[in-house]
């Protein structure tokens, strides 16, 4: 089936992408890996100048095999010990004020991976205790002590994409659940209220705006703090097929509802992914305290 065209409002300006140069380098020479990089994210050169960045634990390869997602699924690598130092390394060589730590889904161990993320942050923490550190995590099958082990390193946000609404995960991560997902919201807010929650959503892969709105709602009724959406992008003629583009004033209007659903902050726009305004999020809200 051919591909839904391009507009224009998807149109990235690459000019200044050899800026990256220094960043990539420096990751590289570290033998770690981004989201940044790896994604070709259209927000990375944005995101290297607020001095943020994403980097990728756990190996690059994934156990699951979601129909949106571009990282390589196969049988997944060792585990590293020497990266959570490796990965504080290169956060404070690039002088980074916030710092992403996302990983791929491994089911194939215990703990789904949280042992390692603690071991992240708190190397993080311990080179500089300033950084704010978010964590962009699986869901570890619901378990709730690997949930546990990975706050009680104390990350300042605790993100959990849900991705999509409720009615299309069978085609879009059949294995995955929609309400797994929000509970990883949830008991993040019940163990420690300190911590910020977060998710993410894609739209243009045939959802309804009235199940959108409803997906609000789920958010706020489990504790969720900060929300982005964005345009889904069809890596391949292989992947989910992207079924609409969606219009920067529909963006606009999701960003509407779901600040007056209750959720506090919410970044809506095509090329929102994830990370997109990390910073601006915590130090709004830290602001609010004051």
């Amino acid at each position: 089936m051919e591909r839904l065209r391009k507009p224009e409002w998807l149109r990235v300006n690459s000019k200044d992408i050899g800026k990256l140069g220094h960043v990539n380098r420096l990751i590289d020479s570290l033998g770690l890996n981004t989201v940044c990089k790896e994604a070709n994210c259209p927000n990375r050169l944005e995101c290297f100048a607020k001095k943020t960045a994403t980097f990728m634990i756990l190996g690059s390869v994934c156990t699951r095999n979601c129909k949106f997602c571009n990282v390589t699924g196969g049988d997944p690598q060792k585990v590293d010990p020497d990266e959570p130092r490796r990965v504080a390394d290169a956060i404070v060589k690039l002088e980074l004020k916030h710092a992403v730590i996302t990983s791929v889904t491994r089911d194939d161990l215990e703990d789904g991976g949280a042992d390692q993320f603690a071991k992240v942050i708190r190397a993080i923490k311990e080179r500089d205790s300033k950084i704010i550190v978010e964590v962009l995590i699986p869901d570890l099958q619901g378990d709730q002590d690997a949930l546990e082990m990975v706050l009680k390193a104390k990350p300042d946000i605790l993100n959990h994409n849900v991705e999509t609404v409720s009615r299309l995960y069978d085609d879009i991560r059949p294995e995955a659940n929609y309400q797994q997902s929000l509970d990883v919201l949830k008991r993040t807010k019940a163990f420690d209220p300190t911590i910020y929650t977060k998710s993410g959503i894609m739209v243009g892969v045939g959802e309804k705006e009235e199940e959108v709105l409803a997906l609000f709602k789920d958010l706020v009724a489990h504790d969720c703090d900060f929300l982005t959406i964005g345009q889904y992008l069809q890596p391949s003629d292989q992947h989910y097929p992207i079924k609409e583009y969606i219009h920067p004033d529909t963006f606009d209007m999701y960003k509407d509802q779901a600040l007056q659903t209750g959720l506090k902050f919410v970044a809506s726009s095509p090329l929102v992914r994830s990370s997109y305004n990390a910073q601006e999020f915590f130090e709004a809200m830290e602001n609010q305290k004051i």
